[in-house]
């Protein structure tokens, strides 16, 4: 089923950060809502999605004239201070419209122009290596957050199953580090996944960043217990891999491979 499309004329573009973001200055949405849908997704008990008819991954707002209320929001931020601007809070700024719309290149067009002191780019989905060639010209002060929450397929598709699959997300993660692109990977949140999960993920990227349903979802897990989280793992007998415990186990699984200094946890990970 296709998201039914709603253009509307926000009145501003710029949010800002605040609770989990707080390490940032604003946070920037290119859309409202998200046709990915993802099953564990905390959007879905936030007000945006609450006090909207339709379910959550079956509508997407497509914000018109976003690059031109960043230009002049982005130009006003900048006269205060540094900005430090988290793409997207909300919804995938990549999911499959932005092939049609472009309205998150349109808004890296902008800040090209004037740059933001740093970005975190927050994505699930390879069409981020389209634009390349303009996250090159942040040299350092971007970072393209890739959430990788699985290496299984078969879980990606009981969970995830309108999110694109995992091994276009790691042929993405080759091409951004050709491109000499910074880049992490969001497991993000943790879903269950292989022992070897770090290993495949060693070769591409030196930054992770690991987060659960009770620290990452702004509420201590309420938001996430709302959606019947624990139900699902159930369903596939899994219920030992849903709890608070779960995330020592996997964060101690990756310093087995990679560094202490390049794993981090839930909020730390995606400060700029």
């Amino acid at each position: 089923m296709k998201s039914e499309l709603f253009y509307k004329n926000p009145k501003t573009i710029l949010n800002k950060g605040t609770g989990f973001l707080s390490g940032y200055t604003h946070s920037l949405n290119p859309y409202t809502g998200c046709s990915f849908g993802c099953s564990y997704c905390y959007v879905r008990e936030m007000p945006v999605a609450l006090f909207r008819e339709g379910e959550w991954g079956n509508w997407v707002d497509v914000k018109s004239g976003a690059a031109n209320l960043l230009k002049k929001e982005l130009h006003r931020a900048k006269t205060k201070g540094n900005v430090t601007i988290f793409m997207s809070s909300s919804t995938d700024p990549y999911q499959p419209i932005e092939q049609k719309e472009k309205v998150t290149r349109s808004l890296l067009e902008v800040m090209v122009e004037d740059p933001p002191d740093f970005l975190l780019v927050q994505t699930r989905s390879p069409l981020v290596s389209r634009d390349i060639d303009l996250l090159q010209h942040f040299k350092d002060k971007v970072r393209v957050s890739m959430t990788i929450e699985t290496d299984s397929e078969t879980i990606r598709k009981y969970f995830t199953p309108k999110a694109p699959p995992i091994q276009s997300r790691f042929k993405t993660l080759e091409k951004l580090a050709a491109a000499g692109i910074p880049t992490q990977v969001a497991i993000a949140p943790i879903l269950p996944s292989g022992e070897y999960f770090p290993v495949k993920l060693k070769p591409f990227v030196d930054r992770i960043c690991i987060d659960d349903y009770f620290m990452g979802d702004g509420s201590g897990g309420k938001r996430t217990s709302k959606l019947g989280m624990e139900k699902k793992y159930a369903q596939l007998g899994l219920e030992e891999l849903y709890g608070p415990h779960v995330i020592e186990k996997v964060y101690n699984r990756f310093i087995e491979i990679f560094p202490e200094n390049q794993v981090y946890v839930s909020q730390a990970g995606f400060e700029p």
